[in-house]
């Protein structure tokens, strides 16, 4: 077992790619903090991973809110005693489909509060834990939008502050043998999509970007997940500040 012996903190973990992550590393024997402001949807992912002779336990928590985060992290130095892995999946695009002359100020501040500010914070904990243990391993979630994206502005100018605040990170941890990673997905089969969008919309969006990718399908979250996996294990002791996209060959 890859992470037999680590404890690890997944946000997002009531989510379609945060619960496959969670299910993944907890196959792989870590120990499981999970935490979403979705804590009913936490608690049964929690019951899975327990009912398959896991260890998981859940925190609710609002990452838009800095309190909620430091109370977050306390709460994981007080059940466990340490941290090893953090998979910042917590996130989402709040604003999709914007004209570029219809960009709110709000809409700009919720973007980057759920999806780049929440990670910067999470890291700030999550390295005052790490670095005096000098060991950790951190993955952020960008997005394949983070090259840009028609009608994404703030969401993909937040994942674009992701990938640049991850390789800035990995810069300033190194020596303190913490890697820092991100993900960039292109478009995944997650519940959420499908709900925001509907049967008939999700299903021609799937077709119209499977019909580009050389794989010929959309990511399922397993493929996300594992890619979170190898990223979090020591297999990957070696590879940092990277930004592996998980595109199904979308923009080679």
């Amino acid at each position: 077992m890859r992470l037999r012996g680590k404890t690890a903190l997944v946000t997002g973990a009531a989510g379609g790619i945060g619960s496959a992550a969670a299910f993944c590393f907890a196959e792989e024997g870590a120990s499981l903090v999970l935490s979403d402001i979705d804590l009913d949807g936490c608690e049964t992912v929690c019951r899975r991973i327990r009912a398959q002779g896991g260890k998981a336990s859940a925190v609710g928590a609002d990452l838009t809110i800095e309190e909620q985060i430091v109370d977050l992290f306390a709460a994981v130095r007080r059940t466990e005693g340490g941290l090893d892995i953090l998979v910042n999946i917590a996130g989402g695009d709040l604003d999709p489909f914007s004209a570029a002359d219809s960009i709110s100020s709000e809409s700009i501040d919720r973007n980057i509060a759920l999806n780049l500010k929440s990670c910067m914070l999470c890291c700030r904990e999550a390295v005052k834990i790490m670095q005096p243990r000098q060991y950790g391993r951190i993955v952020n979630m960008s997005s394949l939008v983070y090259r840009g994206a028609d009608h994404q502005f703030s969401y993909a100018a937040a994942k674009g502050g992701i990938a640049a605040f991850t390789r800035s990170l990995a810069l300033s941890l190194g020596q303190s043998s913490i890697t820092v990673n991100a993900l960039a997905p292109a478009l995944v089969d997650v519940p959420v999509f499908r709900k925001a969008l509907g049967p008939e919309r999700w299903e021609a969006l799937a077709r119209e970007c499977a019909s580009r990718y050389p794989l010929k399908r959309v990511a399922s979250p397993l493929d996300v997940a594992r890619a979170a996996l190898f990223l979090a294990s020591d297999d990957a002791s070696f590879i940092t500040g990277q930004i592996l996209e998980i595109s199904g060959g979308a923009r080679l």
